[in-house]
């Protein structure tokens, strides 16, 4: 026979193994209380047989039966014993039967099983007994019954089925619904993954109104798709901008090889026509590469490259690769070092996201304009900012310019693929710097860097 799939949950078996425990300490419990008991009544019982033993002080035969006949008299429930026995063992006087085999006839309080007779006829009665030799040779005997402790001993085991026995069930019974309602969460938890699976990026895992390790393990679950969804939403569109990107100078490349073919009379136009072509050629392999660069960096497999740099010579590189270019449009390039700055990262990567940042100030800032490149000092970190004169990001446009190929109406004008930002956001973060567009005039665009070994 099969048993029932909760059986084999774990919350189910904490459940038995709990309802074991408890089982056992209750046992534990009531043993003690047995045991206390016991021991309680049997120091009682041997303080009352003990100071019965004395028989007032009586010494002689006569004086010991007189206050045998005087002590049983007074005893409805036949829990006393006393016996006078010859010095043959032969009883005498009292309502014992015969001198026990085994009891140490040494005045002190022992058990032992007495057969008492009287006139309801003989019975063997628990005890604790008591037995002395008189100077005579006689033996004086006197007992008390102990029947109480079976008593409690039947009390203790009838609370111990009352009080153990529901609770074991309850335990189990507890642990049965506890196990039943997790599986059914994660009966429930397993459709929902499988609708996703299927293909349902919009699925979600339920969340109760409750805190406990299924609900938090279903909002880190759906945190993580909601991340995912956002990155095949992300993929899906960048699909999209690569196949239109590539379209447009794969199409123009095939338009002017086809035009060279059938409309060039001399090798100069043909020439010409193959020019063309290969620029546009040029341009597809250059976004591929600039793609290409951007996966890399989001998978961090420069991440073995970091070493401790100084920022103001990444700064002065750029500065003195990009100055003939900003003179050729007539942009001055400033360089302003506050101060000196050690992180840790990858040089080759920091130089290429300070030089995207440089090129593009120079691109779009206007004949006559200013570009600075600055390293700024703040209390949690150097900061490497570039800011032109030019037109600017409009607030709208903040967030946008950091997704691959998204170019502005101002932008579209300029050459470009619309990847330069994306790879400057994708180096940052592999870095762990934080990217941000500071308000002011023209466009103010910061690094936040974090100093070596902090």
């Amino acid at each position: 026979m099969r048993l029932p799939e909760y059986v084999h949950s774990l919350t189910f078996r904490w459940a038995v193994g709990v309802a074991g425990a408890f089982g056992v300490c209750t046992l534990l419990l009531f043993g003690f209380v047995y045991w206390q008991t016991a021991d309680y009544v049997i120091a009682a019982v041997d303080t009352i047989i003990t100071a019965d033993a004395k028989a007032n002080g009586a010494t002689t035969a006569s004086d010991l039966s007189r206050f045998i006949r005087q002590y049983l008299e007074d005893d409805p429930r036949r829990v006393k014993l006393a016996e006078l026995f010859t010095g043959s063992g032969t009883p005498s006087v009292g309502n014992v039967a015969e001198l026990p085999p085994g009891l140490p006839i040494d005045g002190m309080p022992h058990t032992a099983r007495l057969a008492r007779l009287d006139n309801r006829g003989r019975e063997t009665q628990a005890t604790r007994a008591i037995a002395r030799q008189l100077s005579s040779g006689e033996v004086f005997l006197v007992g008390h019954d102990t029947g109480l402790l079976h008593q409690v001993g039947q009390v203790v085991t009838r609370a111990l089925a009352l009080g153990l026995v529901p609770a074991v069930c309850l335990a189990l019974l507890t642990g049965t619904w506890l196990s039943k309602r997790a599986q059914r969460r994660i009966d429930e938890m397993n459709r929902r993954v499988q609708r996703v699976v299927a293909g349902e990026f919009k699925e979600r895992l339920p969340v109760g109104g409750y805190d406990d390790p299924l609900n938090r393990l279903a909002r880190i679950v759906n945190a993580m798709l909601d991340r995912i969804e956002r990155l095949i939403g992300e993929l899906s569109s960048v699909g999209d901008d690569i196949a239109h990107d590539l379209r447009t100078p794969l199409t123009r490349a095939r338009a002017m090889l086809e035009r060279g073919r059938e409309n060039a009379t001399t090798l100069q136009d043909l020439s010409e026509s193959v020019d063309g072509a290969i620029a546009g050629l040029d341009q597809s392999l250059a976004i591929i590469t600039a793609l290409l660069r951007i996966a890399e960096i989001d998978h961090s497999r420069r991440s073995a490259a970091m070493t401790t740099l100084r920022l103001e010579e990444i700064l002065r590189a750029v500065h003195e690769l990009y100055s003939p270019i900003a003179e050729d449009k007539g942009v001055s390039l400033r360089l302003d070092l506050h101060d000196t700055a050690a992180v840790s990262g990858d040089r080759d990567l920091l130089l290429e996201a300070v030089a995207n940042l440089v090129d593009n100030a120079i691109k779009f800032t206007p004949e006559q304009g200013a570009v600075a490149l600055r390293l700024l000092q703040r209390p949690d970190g150097p900061v490497v900012r570039v800011e032109d004169t030019g037109p600017g990001i409009a607030a709208a446009e903040r967030e946008a310019i950091w997704t691959r190929f998204y170019r502005s109406d101002r932008s579209r004008h300029a050459p470009g693929v619309g990847l330069g930002l994306s790879l400057v956001a994708a180096i940052v973060k592999l870095h762990g710097f934080r990217l941000a567009i500071v308000d002011g005039p023209g466009c103010r665009i910061e690094i936040a860097c974090h100093v070596a070994g902090a």
